[in-house]
C-alpha cells in the first residue's frame, strides 16, 4: 500500500471548472491503476474515471466529455480536470490506486486511498 494526497477540491459555480491533483508516493506508481471515486452523503462511492498503467483512460457516463483523467508518471501525479461542472458533481472526490497494470470500477479492488477532498458546485 502507497500514500496518495488529493489536493484541488473547492467551491465553484455550475459551469466552472476545478482541477484535482493527486500526489502518490511509497509504491511503483508507473505499474498501477489510478482512479477517482466519488461520494455524496448516504450514497456509494462512485467511480468517476480510472487510468491504467499504460495510459488509457475512461470516464463514467454521468462525466464523460467533461472530465478528463490523465497522469504522469514521472512525477508520480494523476489529475482529474473538471470542466462543465453541475450541482450533482457536489461530492468529496477520492484519488485511489490498485497494483495492477489493468484498472477496476469496483471500490474493493483498490488497496490504497486518498483522504478525499470537497467539490462543491452550486447553482
Amino acid at each position: 500500500q502507497g500514500q496518495l494526497v488529493e489536493s484541488g477540491g473547492g467551491s465553484v459555480q455550475a459551469g466552472g471548472s476545478l482541477r484535482l491533483s493527486c500526489a502518490a508516493s511509497g509504491y511503483t506508481f508507473s505499474v498501477s491503476c489510478m482512479a477517482w471515486f466519488r461520494q455524496t452523503p448516504g450514497k456509494e462511492r462512485e467511480g468517476v474515471a480510472v487510468i491504467t498503467a499504460h495510459g488509457i483512460a475512461t470516464s463514467s457516463n454521468s462525466v464523460q466529455g467533461r472530465f478528463t483523467i490523465s497522469r504522469d508518471n514521472t512525477k508520480n501525479m494523476v489529475y482529474l480536470q473538471m470542466n462543465s461542472l453541475k450541482p450533482e458533481d457536489t461530492a468529496v472526490y477520492y484519488c485511489a490506486s490498485r497494483p495492477f497494470w489493468t484498472c477496476s470500477w469496483s471500490i474493493k479492488d483498490y488497496n490504497s486511498w486518498g483522504q478525499g477532498t470537497q467539490v462543491t458546485v452550486s447553482s
